[in-house]
């Protein structure tokens, strides 16, 4: 009588299509607890991005529950905020506002507002009020308006996203053919919704120019409303209670009208 073949390959082959998935999430969930010499370790890892943003997002949640022992990590998370990566930098100042007594931490999110990823120049205005510092007012107050997104690259539009479309930071919006005859992906540096073009497919565009401008999301809208109730001046005023325009939501139209009133109310009017 033949022998009946033994299943326990299919099981191993099987048992492997679940535990390395998990083991994959489970390595890079940024939920997983790091020891101190791993948030070291992790904060050091310039190849590896993603370390050093589970390590920034640990070291986050050790200073807002006021552990002390996180402050070894001060200089580390300093100079996060100045990698060549800006999602590392946009992290890293959501990071020091959480402890707004920091000296280095506030001379550092004042360092930021020269960014040039305007995601960067947010955080760091958005942070900086918890620091009482209305520098990165301007800021906020270009987070109220359109953003004109401009092309980094010369060359011809071969494709571009419709008006009305909503995108994330890193959605594509257009392809640009250049000189050599490759095609680039030009993708919103912001989150928004594309409110109107000022190139439409065929043109010919230059390193820098307008492409097309994008009118902020809710969320954002709502950041910056909140950050000008405590930083706001009166000059300020139609751009909050112009809100309504952008999104006419009731929780952006409450958010705006709490706003104007505590802008008011510092400015004695």
């Amino acid at each position: 009588m033949a022998r009946r073949p033994s299943n326990i390959w299919l099981i191993i082959v099987a048992g492997l299509f679940i535990v390395v998935p998990f083991l994959t999430w489970y390595f890079t969930w940024f939920g997983r607890d790091l020891s101190e010499q791993d948030i070291a370790t992790y904060l050091a890892d310039e190849k590896n991005p993603r370390h050093i943003q589970h390590a920034l997002l640990q070291a986050e949640q050790r200073i807002e529950h006021g552990d002390q022992s996180a402050r070894k990590f001060y200089p580390q998370i300093v100079a996060a905020s100045k990698s060549a990566h800006a999602e590392i930098r946009k992290t890293a100042a959501w990071v020091m506002g959480q402890d707004n007594k920091s000296d280095e931490f506030h001379r550092a999110l004042i360092d930021l507002m020269k960014d040039d990823d305007p995601l960067v120049r947010r955080n760091a205005a958005l942070q900086l009020v918890r620091f009482n510092d209305a520098s990165g007012r301007p800021e906020l107050r270009a987070m109220l308006q359109p953003f004109d997104a401009k092309t980094p690259i010369a060359g011809t539009v071969v494709s571009l996203l419709p008006v009305g479309n909503a995108v994330r930071a890193g959605a594509m919006l257009a392809r640009i053919r250049d000189s050599s005859d490759n095609v680039a992906e030009f993708r919103s540096p912001v989150d928004g919704v594309v409110a109107a073009l000022a190139v439409k497919e065929g043109d010919s565009v230059q390193s820098g120019q307008t492409m097309n401008s994008i009118t902020p999301d809710r969320a954002t809208l709502l950041n910056a409303l909140q950050a000008l109730a405590y930083v706001g001046t009166k000059d300020d005023l139609p751009l909050v209670e112009a809100t309504a325009k952008l999104d006419a939501g009731a929780e952006t139209t409450q958010q705006a009208t709490l706003t104007a009133k505590a802008i008011r109310s510092r400015s004695g009017q």
